[in-house]
């Protein structure tokens, strides 16, 4: 039987975030939501180690996962996992970050192989850059590179052996002075065996961990000339036309592009989903206050425009006296400065309905950043 942990007792200070960052939205689900699918299917015990005051939020994220519950986490991350390793009923343990959301079942795998042939098996990675020991600032010698690792996690190891280190620290009162299972096992039973971790592997610590997760979207809408009003809406922006656009809603066909944008980026359904043209609460709606909506369903995945790049095509009216104007709009509704937004406007040389001027085409693509 395979017991794993996953600490989760941190509170995001390092981060700069107000809650917990293993409970922060990445790309749409919570970041412990990864570990513990990983882990599901490899071990038979789930537990996790956690505060108080994220508990419940944490209980919900255990639903799908009947072998998973919380422990009473501690006041450092070895006396949390101390906590579940005394309740652990594997004969072999994994403790694993939960804010390393990215662990594939390769490596889960290779762990449990290494405990079995070597009764350890430690996640690491050889150094890249040239390390060094300091002392008051200086560089006080240079360890041979090739001797030198980073270490991840999972870490695995019988549970008997790893319950004797942890009550010998316990003893000894040098269990905080541990920062991970590796070192506090090789101090009091024994050294541990590596084993190949992944790049991929990275732990999640400050907010700009979280920049890399950025997503792409693009989006393209289409309206017709038609509508008797002496007007268009684009970006919110009234400019004068001999006709409006044809549309269910105020028919302003640049927000249109740049909210289904949005939504393909965050992996979410196009704006005919949330806003039917069947729906007569959107009738001659504002544009810009569905946006408002798209924005709400961004910032509920931990989501947010990171910048927005816009091409319209349009035979009719000019719009080049208008850009700036459309820029600021667009930039405030998401909450972006205009520098982050992009608009140009061209024809279409006369070819086809835009030529011709019957309708205009926009086309929108969207970055996201983690919020």
């Amino acid at each position: 039987m395979i017991t794993a942990i996953l600490p989760a007792g941190g509170s995001g200070e390092r981060a700069g975030f107000s809650e917990n960052k293993i409970l922060r939205p990445l790309n749409g689900l919570p970041v412990l939501s990864y570990s513990l699918s990983a882990f599901s299917e490899e071990a038979d015990e789930l537990l996790i180690p956690c505060r108080k005051e994220d508990e419940a939020a944490i209980q919900k994220l255990l639903a799908p996962y009947p072998h998973a519950r919380t422990v009473k986490g501690g006041a450092t991350r070895e006396e949390s996992v101390f906590n579940a390793l005394i309740e652990a009923k594997g004969d072999i343990v994994l403790v694993h970050d939960a804010a390393r959301p990215f662990v594939s079942k390769n490596i889960i795998r290779n762990c449990i192989e290494s405990v079995k042939q070597y009764g350890s098996g430690v996640c690491s990675l050889p150094a890249t850059d040239t390390t060094v020991l300091a002392r008051d600032g200086c560089i006080a010698a240079v360890p041979p590179r090739d001797i030198v690792f980073t270490v991840q996690t999972p870490q695995g190891f019988y549970t008997d052996a790893l319950r004797t280190a942890f009550y010998r620290a316990d003893a000894a009162g040098t269990l905080s002075s541990f920062t991970d299972e590796s070192g506090l096992f090789a101090q009091y039973v024994a050294p541990p065996r590596l084993f190949s971790g992944e790049k991929g592997n990275k732990k999640l610590t400050y907010a700009e961990d979280f920049a890399p997760f950025e997503r792409v979207g693009f989006g393209v809408d289409t309206h017709a000339f038609g509508k008797a009003q002496p007007f268009i809406t684009l970006a919110g922006v009234k400019i004068p036309s001999t006709s409006g656009l044809v549309a269910h809603s105020d028919g302003d066909v640049l927000v249109h592009a740049v909210m289904d944008a949005l939504l393909s980026a965050a992996g979410l359904r196009d704006i005919g989903y949330y806003f039917p043209d069947t729906d007569e609460r959107f009738a001659n709606a504002d544009s810009m206050q569905l946006l408002k909506e798209v924005m709400r369903l961004l910032k509920e995945r931990g989501l947010a425009p990171k910048n927005v790049s816009v091409s319209v095509l349009a035979e009719r009216p000019r719009l080049s006296p208008y850009i700036e104007e459309m820029k600021k709009g667009l930039a405030a509704a998401l909450a972006l400065s205009p520098s982050e937004v992009g608009i140009a406007a061209g024809t279409n040389e006369k070819l086809g309905y835009v030529g011709e001027g019957r309708g205009i085409t926009v086309y929108a693509a969207a970055l996201l950043k983690a919020n």
